[in-house]
């Protein structure tokens, strides 16, 4: 598979995710939930989404059917793809939201854009990396 074409699939992906994320900061945030907390939440939530559809359709070409492989995949996208939403998420939002007063959903897409390339390169090379594959 072409990188531009796994590129796309990443990112119609990470659209819905995003969607998701932010419905779920909404959520949290009209519940009462201070706005780094909900954050968090929210990127958990778009975290899982993602890899459950990774897993199936952007890397869909470097399959496992081991369950073991499958848990060591989600370990290694939280452990990168998570770090840097999370901690990109977190860093934006406390500067922007907390520092300067920008509104919560506009910081997020902001965090969410800056994220985007480096988790691309991560889920492509560590998580869903070639070497996963049998021959």
């Amino acid at each position: 598979m072409s990188t531009l074409l796994r590129w796309l699939k990443f990112n119609l992906i990470g659209i819905v995710g995003a969607v998701l994320q932010l419905w779920v900061l909404h959520l949290f945030l009209r519940a009462g939930v201070q706005y780094l907390q909900a954050t968090a939440l929210g990127v958990e939530a778009a975290l899982l989404h993602n890899f459950g559809w990774h897993q199936r359709y952007t890397w869909a070409d470097r399959p496992t059917d081991e369950l073991g492989e499958v848990v060591a995949r989600l370990v290694r996208f939280h452990l990168s793809n998570g770090a840097v939403s999370i901690v990109g998420n977190l860093l934006l939002m406390r500067w922007l939201k907390g520092g300067m007063g920008v509104p919560v959903l506009v910081v997020n897409l902001v965090a969410i854009g800056a994220c985007s390339l480096v988790n691309f390169i991560l889920g492509d090379r560590f998580v869903f990396g070639a070497r996963d594959c049998t021959a």
